[in-house]
């Protein structure tokens, strides 16, 4: 009899226990409109990866142009688009369906675009012809071809769509595009293999990494009463910087510098290496939370992805990813991190949650999902379908 009446009082226990562990790692409920979709080139397998946020499960394989590499997402309508170098063209990804919705050609390997706030405009450096096509997104047509420097290799445009900044690799140096007027305003001289640009939110100042000089150019634009874009100062960080993540406040700019295996800080304002830290072999790319307070970093040489608490100033966790690590992106929620692994051919998807007991860290690995062949660049996109009915069936 005692044995039978622990039994009864067991069940109820271990059912209350096993609905607790399931309901941790329960998804949430978003409702049928909803959708998020990481989106990752193959640049092997000349395909597009699709991934169910909502599941963390591959959703499906999309066939685009020879080559594909970089990657951006329209944040005012549903649509991803898709540089295919080997192919000179940019595939047009609708999101509500995963499917080419068309293909705009453009001048000899393109490798990045980037898409205006507003949606309206992309641009994409031609490294082999020394060009910048702009595209006009709404009628998915090119609507001008503008002459740069040498070998551009990455065309950013300024928060207020006012300013398209190109690095010009061939050349060493920066031209300055007046994005209304669709002309070159100035072709600054600059360090040695300019590479990555990033540019504050009030449009007012552009930093590009040179790879070549170990240093990040400061450029001045043309903003308000400033009467000419200008070079402000070199500043030397560690060895090939080639990846800038910047605060979304603006504030900080933290430098990956691949050959010193380090993170140089800049502030911004002062344009002043504040400080610096080791964080893995060959960091390669870094990614800030929006709320300012974590950098999470890719560390090629050493499978892992470091945590930087911007605030501590300093390395709070190693997290071992797949072989070799590249690009990264967060999940709309900031609660997942996502790094695609070039080598390995898969995405390690990392989970953030408040630490439970005996628990060392807030990170943990969700899962591994495999994608293409040497995946490259990712994104994610985040929205809901107007009509949930038909969003319901698919």
């Amino acid at each position: 009899m005692r044995k039978f009446l622990f039994i009864i009082v067991l069940i109820p226990i271990v059912g209350a226990l096993a609905w607790w562990y399931f309901s941790q790692r329960a998804f949430p409920d978003y409702g049928p409109s909803y959708r998020e979709y990481a989106y990752v080139t193959n640049g092997k397998s000349n395909t597009v990866s699709v991934i169910d946020l909502r599941t963390f499960e591959p959703a499906k394989t999309i066939p685009v142009g020879i080559s594909p590499t970089g990657i951006a997402i329209n944040t005012k309508k549903n649509e991803v688009y898709v540089v295919n170098s080997g192919s000179d063209n940019v595939s047009v990804i609708d999101a509500e369906k995963n499917a080419v919705a068309a293909t705009i050609g453009v001048h000899s390997k393109p490798y990045f675009i980037d898409v205006s706030q507003d949606g309206k405009r992309g641009y994409v450096a031609n490294s082999g012809s020394d060009n910048i096509s702009v595209l006009d997104l709404e009628k998915r047509i090119v609507i001008g071809n503008l002459r740069v420097g040498a070998e551009p290799g990455l065309a950013r445009v300024s928060p207020d769509g006012e300013t398209v900044v190109v690095s010009n690799r061939g050349d060493n140096t920066v031209s300055i595009i007046d994005a209304k007027a669709m002309r070159t305003r100035s072709l600054l001289q600059v360090c040695a293999q300019p590479e990555d640009i990033a540019i504050l939110p009030d449009s007012s100042k552009a930093f590009v990494a040179c790879t070549g000089s170990s240093q990040v150019a400061s450029i001045g634009l043309k903003l308000g009463n400033e009467s000419s874009d200008r070079v402000l100062a070199f500043l030397d960080v560690g060895k090939t910087p080639v990846d800038l993540a910047l605060k979304p406040d603006g504030g900080e700019l933290m430098v990956c510098d691949f050959d010193a295996d380090s993170l140089s800080i800049i502030e911004t304002g002062t344009n002043e290496v504040g400080s610096s830290a080791l964080v893995g072999q060959h960091p390669a790319r870094g990614i800030v939370t929006g709320d300012n307070s974590r950098l999470y970093v890719s560390n090629f040489g050493s499978d892992s992805v470091a945590v930087y608490d911007i605030d501590l100033g300093r390395r709070i966790a190693t997290l071992p990813v797949g072989s070799r690590p590249d690009g990264l992106a967060l999940s709309q929620s900031e609660n997942y991190l996502l790094v695609v692994d070039t080598q390995s051919g898969d995405v390690t998807v990392i989970q953030r949650r408040a630490p439970r007991k005996l628990e060392p860290t807030e990170y943990s690995l969700l899962t591994l999902i495999p994608v293409g062949v040497h995946p490259n660049g990712i994104v994610v996109k985040a929205f809901r379908i107007t009509n949930p009915a038909a969003a319901a069936k698919q």
